[in-house]
């Protein structure tokens, strides 16, 4: 067998476990510019490689199978994202674990940190070699992607697109699925090209613009400095920081229209409306209870509320100031742009911007709706990437019935880090708001003293909202109910042997 039909006909495990390998190695490429950190090298070919040779024994042996019935694809997606997501946690902390870097616990929550682009951090950076902040700094650039994209440049079969789906990512760009991905890679990587260049303008050097950028249009958040962007404070890289944020909380087929000069289409999404007024709305908010709760200035007031607004609902994480000495009212905008999270389709987090304008718009349509007659009937509609979309009761029952999840994640995951961390409320709905979210800014909970359980409970949290809870979930039931039908032919042929 040649390798491109290996590829070709080999397992959706094997495929994932190559690229994760392959992912994993590549921060070995800044090794001729840092030869100091060449001790390294065995910490990242290791697991990387190992990653890489157990992907091509699994594809070589194992090939996808056609999958007819409908839970039957359900569940083979849902596994194989799951799937893909685990393994690249564990892959991704094995050079801290080698290096001796960090302790397992605490590496595992740094690569999920990282590939999930939420950005919290337990390591002290000011210690950290080079060849690590790269690797952190990548992790969360390759995970904006997401791993299943990225094989389905190499991928073929309809396997491709029901993955695609089940990792989130709803729009097509282009006719198929393939040219679709291959479009939105090379955005991503032009726009990190010019991230990088905008950061050398504006006084950045090098190795900081090139982590930064990635860390920026992922929406992640990790940062070279101890003080994150706010270490250098300075106006100009905090706008470009903000342009970035942007850019990466922005719908993909959105930026594909701007690229167009489709500029109607572009405006025309209901979610960049939406994104518009809230920013105005919530940084409004933020910047008057700054001035009137502490002794900033009108002018420093709108700098710190819009960067660090901005940097909540992109779900960003970069930060200037210190979250706990703001006043409460500006405290709890930073924690609602954190849970309504940035686009649908983009590498953002969150409950996403889609689904909070639907659920305003779902409320005001009940409010209409009691001062109309009886008998006549509206169509309410809203606008995709897409097109106009009707919202209907599948639209209404999907919107309120994550919402109702994602709360009810929300309020169990804070109450358990109140208690196990010794906070109080509002610190606790904080931090887990930036888990779950995949924000990774934080009140001071996340720490490198940080309880045990406090820390599982963030790494599920992250998890499950960069996998958007239903996959997760999903992925579990179908795989109990399948062991559960094993486990019962298995007794009922034992029984019939012992009968017989």
């Amino acid at each position: 067998m040649t390798l491109n039909q290996l590829w070709n006909d080999g397992s959706a495990y094997g495929k994932l476990m190559i690229v994760i390998g392959v992912l994993v190695m590549t921060p070995l490429v800044i090794l001729p510019f840092y030869p100091t950190d060449m001790m390294y090298i065995a910490d990242f070919l290791i697991p990387g490689g190992v990653s890489v040779l157990l992907g091509l024994i699994i594809s070589a042996r194992f090939q996808m199978k056609e999958l007819t019935a409908w839970k039957e694809q359900l569940r083979f997606n849902s596994q194989v994202v799951t799937f893909a997501w685990l393994f690249g946690i564990l892959v991704g902390a094995l050079p801290f674990v080698l290096a001796g870097q960090l302790p397992f616990l605490r590496a595992i929550f740094e690569a999920t940190s990282g590939w999930t682009t939420t950005g919290l951090s337990t390591m002290d950076v000011t210690k950290t070699p080079q060849i690590f902040l790269f690797h952190r700094s990548f992790m969360q650039y390759a995970g904006g992607l997401g791993f299943v994209m990225m094989v389905i440049v190499l991928l073929r079969g309809k396997h491709s697109m029901s993955l695609y789906d089940a990792e989130g990512h709803p729009d097509r760009l282009r006719p198929n699925i393939k040219s679709t991905v291959q479009t939105i890679i090379l955005m991503y990587s032009v726009l990190l090209i010019v991230g990088t260049g905008l950061y050398m303008m504006v006084g950045m050097p090098l190795f900081d613009s090139l982590n930064h950028a990635m860390c920026a249009l992922s929406t992640g958040g990790f940062s070279t400095k101890l003080l994150s962007i706010g270490e250098y404070n300075s106006v100009s890289i905090e706008m470009v920081t903000a342009l970035l944020m942007l850019i990466g909380t922005t719908n993909f087929g959105v930026l594909l229209l701007m690229a167009q000069r489709q500029w109607k289409r572009a405006w025309r999404v209901s979610e960049m409306r939406f994104l518009v007024v809230l920013t105005i709305v919530l940084v409004g908010i933020a910047a008057l209870s700054l001035v009137q709760g502490t002794d900033m200035g009108i002018v420093e007031s709108i700098r710190q509320a819009f960067f660090n607004t901005v940097s909540a609902f992109s779900t960003s994480g970069f930060a200037t100031v210190d979250y706990t000495t703001w006043p409460s009212v500006t405290f709890a905008v930073i924690v609602i742009a954190m849970i309504i999270g940035g686009g649908i389709g983009s590498t953002a987090g969150g409950l996403k911007l889609t689904r909070a304008y639907l659920i305003i718009r779902i409320a005001w349509m009940n409010i209409k709706k009691r001062f109309l007659p009886k008998n006549q009937v509206q169509v309410e509609t809203y606008y995709k990437v897409q097109g106009k979309q009707v919202i209907d009761a599948d639209v209404v029952s999907d919107t309120f019935g994550y919402f109702g999840l994602y709360l009810l994640v929300y309020l169990v995951g804070s109450t358990i880090i109140a208690l196990d961390s010794n906070v109080n409320l509002s610190h606790a709905f904080f931090e887990f708001a930036s888990s779950l979210s995949t924000v990774g800014l934080s009140a001071g909970v996340t720490n490198p003293n940080s309880p045990t359980i406090t820390l599982i409970v963030e790494i599920v949290g992250m998890i499950l909202g960069r996998l958007e809870i239903y996959v997760l979930l999903l992925g579990v039931h179908l795989t109990v109910q399948q062991l559960k039908r094993k486990m019962f032919r298995r007794n009922d042929s034992s029984f019939a042997s012992i009968k017989n």
